[in-house]
């Protein structure tokens, strides 16, 4: 379905995964010198993960984007132990990672009720500090959205993936016939009829100097960092994003994201990758199809293709190339099972490695309980 035309102009603003705040904890209450009286800590200042949390709407709350946690009581007669001020809560969604001013990660936040401790509350006035309360802790920190998906699609602006996203999974996505419908990350979920599900994230579409963040592309390539697998999704008749821009063949483009993603963090190449071939149902899809796949298979033969800074360093293995039409729906069953199957087999393969390696752990512990010089083995394997 084509939707008006005006969402060509929505701006990328109303997706916010960044955000800059000011924390303080509260300061401690007064002592009581004269009989010993001890104030209330300060409140500490907390960032907490909550399920349906948006970072606009924490900015929409909260526009002055200042969190002060609660004064300390004083220490007084009716109460010489003063109480704790109150703690002060920052909901975020899911999936944040809290950094200080300076870039150090304070704490991730990748599970709902999640919290991390940003500002500590002051210590109340005591013997120690000659019954003087002490001030709450001063931090500026930045909270960074990075999606949690089982999978990530990767693809040049028209590749079809908001139509594949929509058509395995329940999501709704935008979708238009022209580039950059898609504004910002959506989310969804394919479902199997064993009620298993995994989540998909749908990016907004990759263009050459993604890396160097040419069309916001350090915003979006962030989001495949906490994705367990990346689905490639690359139109068969190729991509041109403007008449002044070159015409990209579906090969080429599968090198040029794969070198995108190399610079910009190459522990994303380490990912387990599969191929969606899409808008199979064109004319002449097939003939194009079996080029391609002649390319894949002998990639060096077409170096000649691209400059040489244009080339990765390591060529992606794909587990899966799937053929699919998002608009007819051929392959898409057979895509669904293998993201499946490829998932399924990356759990039992660090299943196994976990198993292996606190098997070691304990052979290794007997060991040297029993004062025996551990194997070589179990050395070099640890």
């Amino acid at each position: 379905m084509v939707r008006s035309s005006c969402l060509l102009f929505r701006k990328y603003g109303n997706f916010i995964d960044n955000l800059r705040l000011f924390t303080k904890g509260g300061s401690g209450g007064m002592g009581y010198p004269r009989l010993g009286g001890e104030g209330g800590k300060g409140g500490d200042v907390w960032v907490v993960a909550e399920k349906k949390m948006t970072l606009k709407q924490l900015k929409d709350k909260y526009p002055h984007k200042r969190f002060v946690a609660g004064e300390g009581a004083n220490s007084r007669v009716s109460a010489l132990k003063g109480s704790k001020g109150k703690d002060c809560e920052i909901p975020v969604p899911v999936g944040i990672s809290v950094t200080d001013e300076h870039g150090k990660i304070i704490g991730e936040l990748n599970n709902e009720k999640d919290k991390v401790l940003v500002a500590k509350g002051g210590l109340g006035g005591k013997l120690l500090t000659n019954f003087l309360p002490l001030k709450g802790q001063k931090q500026i920190i930045h909270l960074d959205l990075k999606l949690i998906a089982d999978v990530g699609l990767v693809g040049f602006p028209n590749a079809g993936k908001s139509s594949l996203l929509s058509r395995v999974s329940h999501a709704k996505p935008v979708i238009a016939d022209y580039v950059f419908t898609t504004l910002k990350p959506e989310l969804g979920k394919i479902m199997y009829h064993d009620f298993k599900q995994i989540s998909v994230a749908d990016l907004p579409g990759l263009i050459e100097g993604a890396h160097l963040n040419r069309g916001m592309g350090h915003k979006f390539l962030k989001h495949l960092e906490r994705t367990k697998q990346l689905l490639f999704v690359v139109d068969i008749s190729g991509f041109r994003l403007s008449p002044q821009t070159e015409y990209r063949t579906a090969f080429q483009t599968i090198i040029l994201l794969t070198k995108e993603l190399e610079l910009y963090d190459e522990e994303l190449q380490t990912k387990p990758a599969l191929l969606a071939v899409n808008k199979m149902d064109v004319p002449g899809a097939r003939d194009k199809f079996q080029e391609l796949m002649h390319q894949l298979q002998n990639p060096e033969d077409f170096q000649h293709l691209f400059d040489k800074n244009m080339i990765p360093q390591k060529t992606l293995k794909f587990q899966h190339i799937i053929p699919v039409s998002a608009i007819t729906g051929e392959g898409i069953e057979e895509l669904k099972d293998c993201v499946r199957e490829s998932l399924d087999e990356q759990a039992n393969q660090e299943n196994s490695a976990s198993h292996e390696k606190q098997l070691l752990n304990l052979r290794l512990s007997n060991a040297i309980s029993y004062g025996e010089p551990p194997s070589n083995h179990a050395i070099n394997t640890s």
